[in-house]
């Protein structure tokens, strides 16, 4: 899951966030370390980011259980973030995430308990940049991620509070909204029923 190291003189464009600083109450603990198909819910996130070329570099933002996550899980190819206030909700985390990422022209937000989002959606979402601030994965109609914040909107995101993450950045005409169903299964792995529903 490596990529090779870029130039030091190389400027990244377009950054990728993984959220995964929650503490997994509602599973019974550090859900991003559960185990699908032979490996944790994490490295099923990052494999689907690292496997789309433009997205450079990579920040996982971790927090809850931090230490244990770190060491358990091949986190290879990323920047890990640790935000302490993740207590605080996931726009704490955000906050950490676009922090660490500097002035990129814009970032694709994934979660790491949604482990089949995949490499499709997060290049489509891509492929949807254009005049608007911001593109918001939809399945059905509903909204999802991955999400794409261009660089006015991440600008914004040390204003936010509360468990919304980006939520409050994401209505308006200024929003792309992309319909990807097709592509992947956004299931989010909020406990372990969710997640022997869903091993293959």
């Amino acid at each position: 899951m490596t990529r090779p190291p870029l130039a030091a003189e190389t400027e990244p464009e377009i950054g990728g966030i993984i959220l995964a600083a929650g503490e997994g109450r509602r599973f019974g603990g550090p859900k991003q370390l559960a185990q699908l198909n032979g490996r944790p819910l994490i490295e099923h996130a990052l494999a689907a980011m690292l496997a789309v070329p433009a997205i450079d570099p990579i920040v996982i933002v971790l927090g809850a259980h931090a230490e244990r996550i770190h060491a358990e899980a091949d986190l290879r190819g990323a920047e890990i973030v640790v935000c302490e206030q993740w207590a605080d909700g996931q726009s704490a985390s955000l906050k950490a995430g676009a922090a660490a990422l500097g002035e990129v022209e814009a970032a694709v937000i994934t979660l790491a308990d949604q482990p089949f989002i995949s490499p499709e959606a997060i290049a489509g979402v891509l492929d949807q940049r254009g005049r608007h601030l911001a593109v918001r994965a939809t399945y059905d109609g509903a909204p999802g991620h991955p999400v794409l914040l261009e660089r006015r909107l991440l600008d914004h995101v040390r204003e936010l509070s509360g468990d919304t993450g980006a939520r409050d950045l994401l209505l308006g005409d200024h929003v792309r909204v992309w319909e990807c169903g097709r592509l992947c299964d956004p299931i989010d792995i909020d406990t372990p029923e969710r997640l022997e529903e869903a091993q293959s």
